[in-house]
């Protein structure tokens, strides 16, 4: 009785500590991000006398509308062809094309050939269908056939890579890798239609990826 106590109680544990890492990350890059603007900032108005001592709140202020404005101007920049060359050049550095792919992982915004795709695929039990995550829309090396990934539960830091055949991969175009996520943290216990919050559908009410695919052309 105590064992099955104990258990439950890291089981509840494992699962508090994976709810909060995200916010935990993403608040320690914002906030290291916040120091070095701050630290920008100041050095740019001290030139022109003014002191954050005098006004804190304005100071505030100031440094939060910057910092804002800096993340614009980057995510404007993403979109431009000069990004594109910097890139190029970036590359050329061991390990970093590994690593950015690793995080955009993570990047439920992306678009194009690098979107992550959750979908449905057939083919891995006798009956039925898995739900699996598309990383990228580029043809395998196999003919016709693309990249699946499906990820472990509770813990999706592993999986299995399969070469699909497009007719067996249906796209559920609402869902993000955010939500798939949940789906796996969940153990099922949480359906992907209460994530979405919508109604569950047909098999042919999902779009196929050539359907997908044909819609999404540059």
């Amino acid at each position: 009785m105590q064992s099955s106590k104990l258990r439950h109680f890291f089981e509840l544990m494992i699962q508090g500590f994976f709810w909060i890492l995200p916010l935990a990350v993403i608040t320690m890059i914002v906030l290291w991000l916040y120091k070095k603007v701050d630290v920008l900032v100041e050095g740019v108005f001290s030139l022109v006398g003014f002191h954050p001592q005098t006004n804190q709140s304005l100071w505030f202020i100031l440094v939060i509308f910057t910092f804002m404005v800096l993340l614009y101007v980057v995510g404007h920049f993403v979109e431009t062809r000069l990004a594109e060359w910097t890139q190029n050049i970036l590359n050329k550095i061991p390990g970093y094309s590994t690593i950015k792919d690793i995080i955009g992982i993570f990047n439920s915004s992306k678009k194009g050939e690098t979107q992550v795709l959750v979908v449905a695929i057939k083919g891995f039990a006798a009956e039925g269908y898995n739900i699996g995550l598309m990383y990228s829309q580029k043809e395998s090396i196999i003919k016709e056939h693309y990249t699946v990934t499906l990820s472990q539960t509770p813990i999706p830091n592993g999986g299995y890579m399969f070469e699909v055949h497009k007719d067996n991969i249906y796209v559920i175009e609402k869902a993000t890798f955010d939500d798939n996520l949940q789906y796996l943290l969940s153990m099922g216990v949480k359906s992907l239609a209460d994530i979405l919050k919508t109604e569950p559908r047909n098999l042919d009410e999902l779009t196929s990826l050539d359907r997908w695919l044909e819609e999404n052309k540059k």
